[in-house]
């Protein structure tokens, strides 16, 4: 764990050497939990943003898009639920003064009967060597039982005090289970407290005509509240999907683990309108649909699992996450849910106005159930540079640090660099990148070595170097290098965009989420 931890900390300080992420106001000492995106982060994001939203609306002929406001009437959030019910169970430590998220500390309880068991299977994997038998052994071990039975102890009791809302049981599992702050390792614990995490403005020129309006905590509210003008002006028909990137914030208290939770981050939803009694094969459906998206880019399929929830919203039917493992554990990149009619038919009560469709089919009107795909921009940020951070030993012994990004989410494409600064080499090489900058985009790098500035792209995932040598000037041909393999070869100009373009193109990507 200690290790992972370590990988995490060289990737955040990684990430601001190399341009990709910020910390918000730095020059102000910072603004906690809010980031900025450099200049490579915010050509990376943009990537990740177009791959999902190419997806959506054109692998599905039946998915459009908006760009809803980001303010929205404040009764929106009443019918939601958010203004009464969007809340965190908070509890304050008395000796460090530091307040935390009484889910998360029981959480990371679970995690530690987890690591228990897994160190226990660890041992035992080394000490019988290749006749260890870890399905037998995870049966039989008094250890391993005893603290898989605490867990699933632990487990059923906070899921239920979940579902109860019931905030004493929570604070009594902290105290049962003996959970200490980890800063003063004190447990002097508060009550828990509910606290909404909704921000909330006045708009309006005076005080008194001002309403209180809130900055959205989500998304997808504002494709509720325009499904109708969508599927009248798009003459959609049933069973059809409404997509939207955008930007939603939320007043974290318990903000850590750097881009990981976020007072102001970007979100990915795409909500999908179905006949009722058909919610649960469209949310089948679409969870083996999100899944192969996230596994098209080669990050590793075993670092994907499903989590169905243990609480399901007022709303849900059905509920689950896509986790990722990222360096500190499983965590949720994405969730997909079965809102059923929740939301549509709560808009219609606090409105006034007819949220129906008229089903030619079926020849009557219904109010559609809804499955929801949800996905945050920074998470799916963090996890691709978590999977793509590597650190190599070479055959020279020397070491460098190469970002294996998926290529088509790659910021830089292609550098291209002249061996010397003289001989026409710069004119040569600018050349390159004036033919090739209308497909991808292209770097000019000329300062230090060249093995410094291979170092200097590794570091940032680009996946081709292009250099112009002396060679280059009498052949038209030039040296082309790969990102993964360090390889070389020779290849003349005229194949460079064929080679480039064709292998980072987000087609690939596309064509592998249809394949089955």
């Amino acid at each position: 764990m200690a290790q992972q931890e370590d990988v995490f900390k060289k990737l955040v300080s990684h990430s601001k050497e190399y341009g990709f992420v910020f910390q918000s106001s730095e020059i102000y000492d910072g603004l906690s939990a809010v980031y900025d995106y450099g200049q490579n982060g915010v050509e990376l994001k943009n990537n990740i943003k177009k791959y999902w939203w190419d997806s959506m609306v054109l692998l599905h002929e039946n998915v459009v898009g908006i760009d809803s406001a980001i303010f929205m009437h404040p009764t929106i959030w009443k019918a939601s639920g958010h203004v009464d019910a969007f809340n965190d169970p908070l509890i304050d430590n008395k000796d460090s003064k530091k307040r935390y998220r009484a889910d998360v500390l029981i959480e990371d309880q679970l995690a530690k009967y987890d690591d228990k068991i897994t160190k226990e299977v660890e041992k035992a994997a080394k000490r019988f060597g290749e006749s260890f038998d870890e399905a037998q052994f995870r049966a039989t071990n008094t250890r391993v039982l005893e603290n898989q039975a605490k867990r699933e102890a632990l487990h059923e009791r906070f899921a239920k005090a979940l579902n109860d809302s019931n905030l004493e049981e929570l604070r009594q599992i902290i105290v049962d289970e003996e959970i200490v702050c980890p800063i003063s390792g004190t447990k002097n614990w508060t009550e828990v407290r509910q606290f909404n995490l909704m921000f909330s403005t006045e708009m309006g020129s005076t005080a008194e005509g001002a309403l209180k309006v809130y900055l959205r905590p989500e998304t997808a509210q504002g494709i509720f509240v325009n499904y109708l003008n969508v599927q009248k002006t798009g003459r959609m028909k049933i069973p059809f999907g409404i997509a939207q990137i955008g930007k939603a914030f939320r007043n974290e208290i318990v903000a850590r683990q750097f881009i990981f939770r976020m007072r102001e981050f970007e979100q990915m939803e795409m909500q999908f309108f179905v006949r009722p009694g058909e919610e649960l094969k469209w949310f089948d459906q679409w969870k083996q649909t999100r899944l192969k998206w996230h596994k098209a880019l080669g990050l590793g399929d075993q670092k994907y699992r499903f989590h169905d929830h243990d609480k399901l919203a007022h709303y849900a039917n059905a509920a689950t996450d896509i986790e990722f493992q990222m360096p500190f554990g499983f965590k949720e990149v994405e969730g997909i849910h079965s809102r059923t009619d929740f939301d549509l038919s709560s808009h219609e009560q606090y409105s006034g106005k007819k949220l129906q469709y008229f089903d030619p089919e079926l020849n009557k009107s219904y109010v559609p159930y809804v499955i929801e795909t949800s996905i945050g921009v920074d998470r799916m940020f963090l996890s691709v540079m978590a999977a793509a951070y590597t650190e190599e030993k070479l055959e020279n012994g020397e070491s460098r640090v190469v970002l294996k990004l998926p290529v088509a989410l790659a910021p830089v494409k292609v550098a291209v660099m002249p061996l010397t600064k003289k001989d026409g080499m710069p004119e040569k090489a600018q050349e390159i990148i004036d033919d090739l900058k209308f497909d991808v985009k292209c770097q000019y790098d000329e300062k230090d070595s060249i093995g410094k500035r291979y170092r200097r792209q590794d570091a940032i995932g680009t996946p081709f170097c292009v250099t112009v040598d002396h060679q280059t000037l009498q052949d038209n041909t030039v040296t082309i290098r790969h990102r993964d393999t360090m390889e070389q070869e020779r290849v003349a100009i005229d194949q460079l965009r064929s080679i480039i373009v064709d292998y980072v193109s987000l087609r690939n990507l596309l064509k592998k989420i249809k394949e089955d």
